[in-house]
C-alpha cells in the first residue's frame, strides 16, 4: 500500500482557504481523480435513522475501516464526536461537527477551486432525500466545514446530492432525472432549469440526463451506484445480466446504458455479483461506487469471487496507477449505499 505524504491534515488543507470572496471567481469541481488534501466522513450516530443499536455498531465498524484504509494514502477528516474515536487510527483526525448519518457524498461539502490558489465550499441544500429522513444535523454539515476551515460558502439555486450526480472534471456532468426533476426535491422546476443549477453550482458546462427510477429506494436511483465517470469521456457501468421487466432497477440501468452510449461516450461493462454474502432483495451490491483517492481505489467486495476477482482486474485496468483496495462493507449495502456514499474529497488548491 502506497503511504500517504506524512505532511499533516492542517499543513497540506487548510492554510490556503482564506476568506475568498465567491463573487467574480470561476470556481468549478475538480475530477475526483485529482490529487486530494483530504477526504471527508461523517459518522453515524442518530438512533432514530438506525434504531438497531447493533447495526448502528456494524455501521461505525464499516465507516472506520474505509477511513483507516484511505488514511494509508491521505488524510482523512471525520465527523464525530471527540470522544468516540476508539476504532479509527490515530492519523485520522476528528472534527466535532454533529452528524446523523454517515452519507458524506450527499450531505457533506462539496469543495471548488478557482485555479489560482483559492477554495470554495458548496451544497446542494440536502433536504433529506426529498423528506425521507431527518437531518436537522446533516442539512448543515456542508455550512459547518466551510465555517471550520474559514471558506466561503456558495449557495446552490437547487436541492439534490452530488451522489445524484456525476462529473468528469471537464465540464461533463450525467445524472438521472429521478434524483432531480423531482417535486420532493426542485417542486415546480423544469429539467432545464435544474440542469443550469447544476452546472452553475458546480462549474460545468454540458449535461447526459437519463431517466433513472423515483420511488423505489431513498435516493431516487443515485447514478453513482450504476455509472461513474474513469476519464472525460468515458464510464464505467454495472449492469444486470439482462433487463428483466419484472426489475426495475434493471429496466432503468439499461435505459442509463443506451443513453451514455448515443451520446457517444465510451462505455467499460461491469457485471453484477450474484453470490453475494448478503442475501436481502435490497442490497445495494454495487462495485462502482468506489472512491479514487491520492493512489488508490478502495471499492467493494460481496463474496462472490469471480464477479469480485472480475471487478478488481477491471478497476485495476481502468486505474494503473493506483492500488486497488476491496473492503466488506456489507452494512452500507444494506442499508443502500456504498464507499463513494460514504466520502467526500478535498481537492488540492
Amino acid at each position: 500500500m502506497t503511504r500517504r505524504s506524512s505532511i499533516g491534515v492542517m499543513a497540506a488543507g487548510f492554510a490556503m482557504g482564506g476568506t475568498a470572496m465567491a463573487q467574480g471567481r470561476p470556481w468549478h469541481m475538480p475530477a475526483e481523480e485529482e490529487r486530494h488534501d483530504a477526504t471527508v466522513m461523517q459518522w453515524p450516530v442518530s438512533r432514530e435513522v438506525h434504531p438497531d443499536a447493533g447495526f448502528l455498531r456494524d455501521l461505525q465498524i464499516a465507516i472506520a475501516d474505509i477511513a483507516n484504509t484511505i488514511s494509508e494514502f491521505e488524510p482523512v477528516i471525520v465527523l464525530m464526536p471527540a470522544d468516540a474515536r476508539t476504532l479509527l487510527a490515530q492519523d485520522v483526525t476528528i472534527w466535532d461537527i454533529p452528524t446523523e448519518d454517515l452519507w458524506a457524498r450527499d450531505s457533506g461539502p462539496v469543495f471548488l477551486l478557482d485555479g489560482s490558489g483559492g477554495r470554495a465550499v458548496t451544497g446542494f441544500n440536502f433536504n433529506g432525500w426529498g423528506g425521507k429522513q431527518g437531518h436537522v444535523h446533516d442539512g448543515q454539515i456542508a455550512r459547518r466545514v466551510a465555517a471550520r476551515m474559514g471558506l466561503s460558502y456558495i449557495d446552490s439555486p437547487v436541492v439534490g446530492e452530488a451522489g445524484g450526480l456525476e462529473q468528469d472534471g471537464a465540464g461533463l456532468v450525467m445524472a438521472h432525472e429521478s434524483s432531480w426533476i423531482n417535486d420532493n426535491r426542485n417542486p415546480g422546476m423544469t429539467r432545464e432549469e435544474v440542469e443550469t443549477g447544476i452546472l452553475s453550482t458546480i462549474g460545468a458546462d454540458r449535461m447526459i440526463w437519463a431517466p433513472g427510477l423515483a420511488g423505489y429506494d431513498i435516493t431516487d436511483y443515485h447514478i453513482d451506484a450504476l455509472a461513474r465517470f474513469t476519464a472525460p469521456g468515458r464510464v464505467l457501468i454495472q449492469l444486470p445480466e439482462t433487463a428483466d421487466p419484472a426489475d426495475p432497477f434493471s429496466v432503468a440501468a439499461y435505459q442509463t446504458r443506451d443513453v451514455l452510449r448515443d451520446a457517444g461516450l465510451r462505455l467499460t461493462e461491469l457485471a453484477e455479483p450474484w453470490n453475494t454474502r448478503i442475501t436481502t432483495d435490497d442490497l445495494v451490491a454495487s462495485y462502482v461506487n468506489y472512491y479514487v483517492c491520492n493512489g488508490g481505489v478502495i471499492a467493494a467486495q460481496f463474496g462472490d469471487r469471480r464477479a469480485d476477482r472480475a471487478a478488481r482486474r477491471t478497476l485495476a485496468a481502468l486505474y494503473p496507477d493506483r492500488e486497488v483496495v476491496m473492503l466488506n462493507v456489507d452494512p452500507l449495502g444494506e442499508v443502500g449505499g456504498g464507499i463513494h456514499c460514504a466520502t467526500q474529497q478535498m481537492p488540492s488548491a
